[in-house]
């Protein structure tokens, strides 16, 4: 029996790339964590504006943002009635802002997907070690969100710092059941996707969607397996510069925009989600130098995908599926998609024109992308392995016959960081 995604997770596939915003009191003291004992007065934004954070993404064509509404040091960016520490006890706007509202309104203005992250691990909050009381604490966090924001696209549970913790998660998803079911929930509780298991932003062939783990045992015992085999494609993410919160002496660790495509090609490329962070600076506004990387190198993805050659699919021989386009084209790159609506069944592919291998690979999934060497062909072969099938197939020419190459990166900064490294 083949284990199917919901229309949620398909649409989540098909969207594809996603901009994370780490952004909080962090963002104001050189730390990537801290403690939870940094003083609230140090979060001042002198210009926030959530619609330039929306506006950018949608020129990069992603189809979300997720923000990080509480990382671990438990500062809150939306007025919580749970704890003081939040913007409330902040001078920014005379502690009446309200950041979540803020991104809410401008992803409503925009019609992008709002998604939030909810660190379980709190080390503000004076009850986190009494488990009960914690659990209490941390729904009723999360019922606020869910609440208070209109619709959510993924709400975000990083396992970091929860070693040998459990939570009430029966309790959190009945809160998400009950005000946000549609959500993707993210890697912890009863999730529909998964961590790809490094934050370097890299999925491997074969990418499979369907296991029976989150593949997340070096945080929490309790939530590695699942109960059985589930549906959970895989999120890459990783962050623009080397560190999640922004810094104002980390400019040279900036990803290339050669880099950021070969992350693309080993994430999107091969049948993952892509979560690109790019932090709000200390002006509550994204850095003109990371928007600019940002928008050159989705203009290229843009430039390199945008005309395909769409190919007619026509039956083959058995295992095989023929490709046949209006004219013959020349080609460097080809996309090929499966059927999703049964399940990912798709073990093996390797496609061929006038009898001669241009591309091989495992899985297909939501999106497949091959660089080849410059091919003429007016119809292709494709031969597979597994009982799923294609669903389309396009071929564009780039003037790139080589997908770009991963390039070394700086070491991390430990002098910005409180015990370990972690988004």
């Amino acid at each position: 029996m083949s284990v199917k995604p919901t229309a949620a997770q398909l649409a989540w596939q098909e969207a594809g790339f996603a901009l994370f915003l780490h952004f909080g009191i962090n963002t104001f003291n050189g730390r990537e964590w801290s403690d939870g004992t940094l003083d609230p007065a140090t979060f001042h934004p002198t210009g926030l504006d959530a619609r330039q954070w929306v506006k950018t993404a949608v020129e990069a064509g992603a189809g979300q943002v997720i923000l990080t509404a509480k990382h671990h040091d438990g500062f809150c960016l939306w007025p919580t009635d749970t704890t003081d520490y939040s913007v409330a006890s902040s001078p920014w706007r005379d502690g009446r802002g309200d950041v979540v509202a803020d991104l809410a309104e401008a992803c409503r203005e925009a019609d992008i997907g709002l998604g939030l992250y909810l660190s379980p691990w709190d080390r503000n909050a004076s009850c986190y070690d009494d488990p009960e009381a914690y659990d209490d604490f941390y729904t009723r966090q999360l019922t606020e969100l869910c609440t208070r924001y209109g619709p959510l696209t993924e709400l975000w549970f990083d396992g970091a710092g929860s070693e040998n913790r459990s939570y009430d998660w029966d309790a959190v998803m009945a809160v998400i059941d009950a005000h946000q079911p549609d959500a993707m929930v993210f890697n912890m509780g009863r999730p529909t996707i998964r961590w790809v298991g490094n934050e370097d932003g890299l999925a491997v062939d074969p990418c499979w969607y369907v296991t029976d783990t989150t593949g997340i045992s070096v945080y929490d015992d309790d939530t590695r397996r699942l109960d059985g085999q589930c549906y959970l494609p895989p999120e890459c993410d990783v962050p623009i510069r080397r560190h999640w919160f922004w810094q104002p002496d980390d400019l040279h660790t900036l990803k290339s925009r050669d880099h950021l495509l070969a992350i693309w090609y080993r994430s999107v490329g091969l049948g993952a989600g892509l979560l690109l962070n790019v932090p709000p600076d200390r002006r509550g506004l994204i850095d003109e130098a990371d928007r600019t990387r940002l928008l050159d190198f989705t203009a290229e993805v843009r430039r390199r995908f945008d005309e395909p050659h769409q190919g007619t699919l026509l039956p083959g021989d058995d295992g095989e599926v023929r490709v046949r386009f209006p004219e013959l084209v020349e080609f460097d790159h080809l996309e090929l998609r499966e059927d999703l609506a049964d399940g990912q069944h798709i073990s093996r592919h390797e496609v061929l024109a006038d009898g001669r291998p241009v591309a091989t690979g495992g899985t297909i999934g939501v999106r497949r992308i091959h660089a080849t060497e410059v091919t003429r062909a007016r119809e292709l072969r494709i031969r597979l392995t597994g009982s799923g099938t294609i669903r389309s197939v396009n071929a564009f020419r780039t003037g790139h016959v080589t997908q770009p190459e991963l390039e070394p990166q700086p070491a991390f900064m430990t002098d910005k960081i409180d015990e370990r490294e972690g988004s």
